[in-house]
């Protein structure tokens, strides 16, 4: 049971799922949006494959390095991405894309492995993941506009 230990958005994207898994699959405009607004990322190591690794430091606003280590536990492609945080705070990430009339419903859910981090997580990240979202966003109408 993840109730109190996970953080949850959703969102309907204009995009289609393939574009948004894409964004997920490329790393050079994965690097662009990934993590809250102000941060930018240098990707070390990046395996898009199930197992694979992804090791990167998100730099941020504040002028500090946080480095992230993670892997990729399960990728269906145009649907699902579940990625395991495997440095502290841990978590497992579960992206799950379901195609709408609009776009694409995303899901987006962060379960920590405890309730104390989940809440010190909550308590000082706030609303991260929605900005992680409209990050996407904004990239993937970059992308729309480059075409």
């Amino acid at each position: 049971m993840t109730e109190g230990r996970a953080l949850r958005t959703s969102r309907t994207l204009p995009f289609s799922a393939k574009k948004i898994y894409g964004a997920f699959a490329s790393p050079d405009l994965l690097a662009l949006w990934w993590g809250p607004e102000g941060f930018s990322n240098t990707f070390e190591i990046f395996e898009f494959t199930v197992g694979g690794r992804w090791k990167f430091v998100m730099h941020g606003p504040d002028g500090k390095n946080y480095l992230n280590e993670s892997f990729f536990e399960e990728l269906e492609p145009d649907s699902k991405i579940v990625i395991h945080h495997d440095c502290p705070p841990n978590f497992k990430l579960t992206v799950q894309l379901f195609p709408v009339s609009e776009g694409t419903h995303l899901t987006w859910e962060q379960v920590f492995d405890d309730l104390e981090t989940a809440k010190a997580v909550k308590e000082r990240a706030g609303s991260a993941n929605k900005q992680n979202i409209d990050r996407l966003t904004h990239v993937l109408k970059e992308a729309d506009n480059g075409e």
